[in-house]
């Protein structure tokens, strides 16, 4: 492996660190929603 295709990979991983974490994110932002919907009942006006 070249220099270069080392930096590459580096980058890669950290991109990839960094959109799992926005994922996760929107994942439990989700989860919460979900939640205050079962609860709350929401009705149609």
């Amino acid at each position: 492996m070249t220099v270069s295709e080392a930096r590459r990979l580096k980058a890669l991983e950290d991109e990839n660190a960094t959109l799992k974490k926005l994922l996760a994110g929107q994942m439990l932002d989700l989860a919460a929603m979900k939640e205050l919907v079962s609860k709350k009942r929401w009705r149609l006006p």
